[in-house]
């Protein structure tokens, strides 16, 4: 299955967000050369990608990646979008990502060869999966233009740490690779020729797997996320009781386990 979603901008030209799926991987390419500056077009553009994707039953992760000619996975919203006037509008399509990969809940790879700044660095970031170029480099720069990031107010805390994203949101620090991976907002760090064969290990390891019991296992994520013991256990006892224990696929996992057999997946 191919799909691709087209954005005429100023010059016209090619689609600026591609959803491509093969193999069980949707891949949806940001193409906004040369940086993938993000519009608000391109921000709704990319949750219906994330939607058609998530109609394939069988799908095991959804890929953000770039596209031929673009120097970095993005350097942030569009100068243009950050206007009072659209600022509603800026908010509503950029959250709408994030609250859709929730709503969906496929586990999320971002595939970052270059910057990855300001909302930029907040998509890659929230994605499960974060493999980086040793060149690439993240940062919230928005304070710099007056402005601050919400997103990653109430998200970075979370991954990296109250200190950690108060210095980077209140200063607009820039981090190396290595760096942004030792705080926690990358997995994996390659030289950027392996980022291909990195990326496919990883998907690999994916494919091998139930795409629903991934979907329920990530949901639980998303619903035990910053939410008092108790309160998680309860949800996450529910998602597992009475959605996990409904699936086939789990039984047929058990199965294989005790027959030292490959599970043959239904993802369902």
């Amino acid at each position: 299955m191919s799909e691709a979603f087209e954005y005429s901008g100023q010059d016209d030209q090619s689609s600026r967000v591609v959803l491509r799926i093969d193999d069980r991987v949707a891949r949806i390419s940001l193409n906004n050369p040369p940086l993938n500056t993000l519009t608000i077009e391109m921000m709704a553009l990319i949750t219906d990608a994330i939607n058609t994707a998530a109609r394939d039953a069988g799908l095991c992760a959804i890929v953000f990646e770039v596209g031929a000619g673009c120097r970095a996975f993005s350097a942030g919203v569009a100068l243009e979008d950050h206007a009072p006037e659209v600022a509603y509008q800026l908010i509503d399509a950029f959250h709408s990502i994030f609250r859709t990969l929730d709503f969906q809940s496929k586990p999320t790879v971002a595939i970052v060869p270059d910057s990855a700044l300001g909302a930029g660095c907040e998509l890659a970031a929230y994605c499960d999966i974060v493999i980086a170029s040793e060149k690439a480099r993240f940062g919230l720069p928005q304070i710099k233009m007056g402005v601050f990031p919400p997103l990653a107010c109430v998200y970075f805390p979370r991954i990296i740490g109250q200190k950690r994203a108060r210095e980077l949101i209140l200063t607009g620090t820039l981090l190396t690779a290595e760096e942004a991976k030792q705080s926690g907002l990358v997995t994996h760090v390659v030289p950027d020729d392996q980022l291909v064969k990195k990326s496919d290990e990883v998907l690999a390891k994916l494919r091998s797997l139930s795409a629903s019991v991934l979907e329920t296992a990530r949901r639980a994520l998303v619903e035990a996320d910053g939410v008092p013991l108790e309160e998680a256990l309860l949800k996450v006892e529910d998602l597992y009781l009475n959605q996990l224990m409904n699936l086939k696929d789990p039984r047929e996992g058990l199965s294989a386990f005790l027959e030292k057999r490959s599970p043959g997946w239904r993802h369902k």
